[in-house]
């Protein structure tokens, strides 16, 4: 009987100490049930209590990648996938805006149906929706319409934070950007390498 494909979470942090242990405590907990996981911290030259709090919590991660200086979310992406070589990726913020609950939901929807890649939405399909800034809804919403104009695609809300997509299909010295315009740069590349496109909220 074969596994099934390797995920591997991706945990880009930069001064986190208020959040990194309670986001790594409840992934162990919730994606108890995914045999065939990583969790892989990618510190990006915290200056705070983070590093020293990542030492003394071993147990809660497979591997820890360490940036000696800050140079941005993207930087620490590249890090991060340079330590991967197959399986899937989903990103984890460190903050915990997102909920680690919705990844074996997630996950479930990738493996059943062999999906190349699954963004999530934060403004469809939800029957509970969080209330955002008139202005970030706004900027989000011309970005995407924006992105799906030049890819042809449909996507709703491309800078949601959970996306998963297998390894195989970034090759990350094709990445240029460093900062929050990574995300978008990923997706035009996923898109473009990717059979099978899925969205979920």
């Amino acid at each position: 009987m074969s596994l099934k494909p390797e995920l591997n979470i991706l945990i880009p942090v930069f001064n986190e100490e208020r959040t990194i242990i309670q986001v790594l405590t409840k992934l162990n907990k919730v994606c108890k049930p995914i045999v065939n996981k990583k969790i892989i911290v990618i510190d990006d030259g915290s200056s705070d209590m983070t590093p020293i709090l990542l030492e003394k919590n071993k147990k809660l991660y497979s591997k820890l990648v360490t940036s000696p200086v800050n140079k941005g979310k993207g930087s620490a992406m590249i890090l991060g996938l340079n330590e991967v070589s197959g399986g899937y990726i989903l990103i984890q913020d460190a903050d915990l805006e997102y909920d680690p609950n919705e990844i074996p939901r997630l996950w479930e929807i990738v493996i059943s149906n062999d999906i190349d890649v699954l963004l999530t939405s934060r403004l469809s399909g939800s029957p509970l929706t969080r209330v955002h800034y008139f202005w970030h809804k706004l900027g989000n919403k011309s970005i995407t319409l924006m992105f799906n104009l030049i890819n042809n695609t449909t996507f709703t809300d491309i800078y949601s934070g959970y996306v998963i997509f297998k390894r195989k299909l970034i090759n990350t010295k094709s990445l240029k950007f460093y900062g929050w315009g990574q995300q978008a740069e990923i997706l035009t590349y996923l898109k473009n390498e990717s059979k099978k496109i899925y969205e979920a909220p």
